[in-house]
């Protein structure tokens, strides 16, 4: 492959990884307008990792602390989002999904399933094996480059609040 065949598949990388953030982004809108993308991850993050300081969001996603401040204030006011003391140091705070918050999250994590399922019903297996294959590769070299977890090929659209 020449540096310009190479530059040229970057290039349609980028612009393609874009184009699903900026399509990822508006469908969670649709289908979840209570939920818009940057709460959904976060809230995620803190049903994967059962609970985390706000300050562990914030260096996760490369977030300024005020955004996720933000995000975790309207989280609460929605009954998705509650504090508790952490068990080792009661002076800690742990942001943890309230029962209805897991709820939502559910909701949400399978609308959007159904969505992909229907945009790559015609894919076969083996296609959705292999492109599952490179994601994993982009986002751990993305990870090991210290870039944002969630951060959508570094378009800063996503990452906004």
């Amino acid at each position: 492959m020449t540096t310009d065949s190479r530059d040229r598949s970057v290039d349609t990388i980028q612009r393609e990884l874009i184009a699903f953030a900026r399509r990822s982004r508006a469908i969670a809108a649709r289908m979840h307008p209570e939920l818009p993308l940057v709460s959904y991850t976060l809230l995620a993050h803190l049903d994967d990792r059962q609970g985390c300081r706000a300050t562990d969001l914030a260096a996760h996603f490369m977030l300024d602390k005020s955004t996720v401040s933000r995000q975790i204030a309207a989280l609460e006011r929605l009954g998705l989002v509650e504090r508790r003391p952490a068990p080792d140091d009661h002076r800690v705070q742990l942001l943890h999904p309230t029962p209805a918050g897991t709820e939502v999250l559910t909701q949400a994590h399978a609308s959007r399933r159904e969505v992909f399922q229907e945009r790559l019903s015609d894919w076969e297996a083996a296609d959705l094996h292999r492109f599952a294959g490179y994601l994993l590769r982009y986002n751990a070299a993305s990870e090991a480059a210290g870039d944002a977890a969630g951060d959508s090929a570094g378009d800063p659209a996503t990452v906004t609040d």
